[in-house]
């Protein structure tokens, strides 16, 4: 009798990840001149792969924010209640986004990473032009609701799907009716979303043999300095900060935490984007951490375009960094305008890669610190953007929890269940007969 149990999504995962960097490592190191591995293999086969993941991922992210969206906004019986739990959240997500970009900058000015780096004769950078606040609060509102979902833009939609969902809850029958449409389809995305899961440590493996084939070590170690302490700024925000509102705000375990978000933080870091990694995150949210559709379905989509913890992290990093290797003193005063700014900056930060890089722009000149610095950090950015994300994505999830469980909308037996959520993860194909 066959006894042994098969290996788990985050364990499969992992393989995929660890063998797809290794994969990559050693074509960079044995076969970089090899025409044929690099045409056929890596621009080939990676390339193609990893590209149809991502691509599956975002397919889902429209349809899905928007009727989980529905789903839960429809749900409430009082709609003072969406009010409340919307300035729970933006409250959680400023505050944690400050304190991200504090501890960045102390650790900057702590371990001094660009003390004796030469910016001199770095290449230019030219950042594309960060709009206002005032344009970012004008463009929350869409003109065409279908042109906003063709374009995925995440603000309009969540406001769309948050106005329909109020009409769906004042229409009486009708809206009864309509509800009862959008949460069988709430279940049938939520499946596609775990067959994609299924399947991904096939892309995962694509996607890192991919960047790792041609990811220059050489660059990792010219910024050594920089590349530790924002890796270690990262991990610090992301273990400790939300280890202590996790536990102080509502008793949770955060070891507990971080164990159930381990596929979501795996997902984050090979597509480097917050909002590919949606439809993982609000599973994860819902199925393994417990926490209720009406609240996941607007923490989690609202913090994927305007929570960016890692991103602010990287800003205050960078200022320190640049700043050191220029020879250019900041003031208090300079500090205090790099926090506002990089808060505020956050919220119009949208979740895709590199988009950190125009912030990181706005930030500078807000101090006057020479863009041209921000051209030699370009070369290990992606690496630490894979970082970044998974570090927003922890934020989303613990935002989550901490509102629903205020909000008296978490389970709290299924967030303490080590087991909970792995049978949704699974998929089985009915015959059609036994559907009869």
């Amino acid at each position: 009798m066959n006894t042994k149990q098969p290996m788990s999504l985050t364990g499969r995962v992992i393989l995929g990840m660890v063998t797809g960097i290794l994969t990559g490592f050693f074509i960079q190191s044995f076969l970089a001149d090899v025409s044929f591995v690099h045409e056929y293999l890596v621009n080939g086969l990676f390339e193609v792969g990893g590209q149809i993941f991502i691509s599956s991922l975002q397919m889902l992210v429209v349809p899905l924010i928007f009727v989980s969206l529905v789903c839960g906004t429809s749900s409430l019986q009082d709609i003072t209640t969406l009010g409340r739990m919307g300035g729970k959240t933006l409250g959680f997500y400023l505050v944690t986004t400050a304190v991200a970009i504090t501890l960045a900058l102390t650790m900057g000015t702590l371990f001094q990473p660009g003390a004796g780096a030469d910016l001199t004769a770095a290449a230019s950078f030219q950042s594309a032009e960060a709009p206002s606040l005032g344009q970012v609060i004008i463009n929350m509102f869409p003109k065409n609701p279908i042109a906003s979902m063709a374009q995925g833009n995440t603000l309009q939609i969540i406001v769309f799907a948050i106005l329909f969902g109020i009409a769906i809850s004042a229409a009486g029958e009708a809206g009864k009716r309509i509800a009862n449409v959008f949460s069988d389809l709430n279940e049938v995305i939520m499946k596609l979303v775990a067959l994609l899961m299924n399947i991904a440590p096939f892309g995962v493996f694509f996607l890192m043999a991919k960047l790792f084939s041609g990811l220059g070590l050489g660059a990792i170690w010219s910024l050594g300095g920089y590349f530790l302490v924002l890796t270690g700024t990262l991990l610090l925000h992301g273990f400790v900060t939300y280890g202590v509102l996790l536990k102080g705000l509502t008793g949770l375990n955060p070891v507990i935490f971080l164990r159930k978000m381990e596929d979501a933080i795996m997902f984050a870091f090979s597509t480097a984007s917050s909002n590919a990694t949606i439809p993982v995150t609000l599973e994860t949210v819902k199925n393994r951490l417990g926490v209720k559709n009406r609240v996941a379905s607007f923490t989690v989509p609202l913090g994927a375009t305007v929570n960016m913890d890692g991103t602010a992290i990287m800003q205050g990093v960078a200022t320190a960094f640049i700043a050191q290797a220029f020879n250019i003193d900041l003031t208090m005063g300079d500090y205090l305008a790099v926090i506002l700014t990089a808060t505020l900056a956050s919220v119009g930060t949208a979740g895709v890669p590199g988009v950190g890089l125009i912030m990181l722009a706005m930030v500078l000149n807000q101090v006057g610190l020479p863009l041209e610095g921000i051209a030699l950090i370009m070369g290990v950015d992606r690496l630490l953007d894979m970082i970044r994300t998974a570090v927003n994505i922890t934020g989303d999830s613990a935002a989550s929890v901490i509102v629903a469980n205020s909000e008296g909308a978490l389970d709290k037996e299924r967030f303490n269940d080590p087991l909970a959520g792995e049978k949704e993860e699974e998929v089985h194909f009915v015959p059609a007969e036994e559907n009869k």
